[in-house]
């Protein structure tokens, strides 16, 4: 959490998101060092210096610590997705997109793609980060989908259109991780242009022959 993150909120909402923080940090260090079930709860808080009761308050288990700057981007999306202003006729998919890097944008600039490269190396060996990841993928889709018929009056029922516009921005959004983590000195900002790049390529794999 950047500095500037926390200007002008109040003193307990500071404590609050500056403890939280920590626990990102200390899960990350010492599930890296030694392994996600070489790491109790117990040992965890005490890196932190919190309770147990302190950690339950802000996160349900060690595997949603260790996704956490994963899963903040997509809670940002959420939040953007509520504020998104479409212009007249504009693709869902293209509002989606932007809404994606809108979110990416709030990231903090400090520290976070570093935090994201830690996680998906865990969640890469870990099979209960794994599964924790697609319940958490899944349920978000879901949040997004409920989001965008009420703001954007999408059909209903069983139009599978605007779902399957959500699938796609996932998709490509896990695409644009993947090789954004196998590049250099990956950052924020490279993986908007990852981001950019992947969504860009979806029109035309929609219409790739097969010969």
């Amino acid at each position: 959490m950047d500095a500037m993150d926390l200007e002008g909120l109040p003193l307990r909402e500071r404590k609050k998101l500056r403890t939280r923080q920590a626990l990102v940090d200390a899960a990350l260090e010492l599930f890296t060092e030694r392994g996600f079930d070489g790491v109790t709860l117990d040992a965890l808080c005490d890196a932190v210096e919190v309770s147990k009761r302190t950690f339950f308050r802000t996160f349900s288990s060690k595997e949603d610590v260790a996704m956490a700057p994963t899963q903040d981007l997509w809670v940002a999306f959420l939040e953007e997705l509520e504020k998104a202003e479409p212009a007249a006729g504009q693709p869902l998919f293209d509002v989606l997109r932007d809404t994606l890097l809108g979110a990416v944008a709030r990231m903090p600039g400090e520290g976070w793609a570093q935090r994201v490269l830690l996680s998906r190396r865990l969640a890469a060996v870990t099979p209960s980060m794994d599964a924790h990841g697609l319940a958490f993928c899944d349920r978000t889709s879901r949040a997004a989908l409920v989001a965008a018929r009420r703001r954007f009056a999408l059909p209903g029922g069983g139009d599978l259109r605007p779902r399957l516009a959500i699938d796609l921005l996932v998709a490509a959004f896990h695409r644009a991780l993947e090789g954004w983590a196998e590049g250099p000195a990956p950052t924020r900002d490279s993986l908007a242009t990852a981001v950019r790049d992947a969504c860009g390529a979806v029109p035309g794999s929609l219409a790739l022959p097969a010969r």
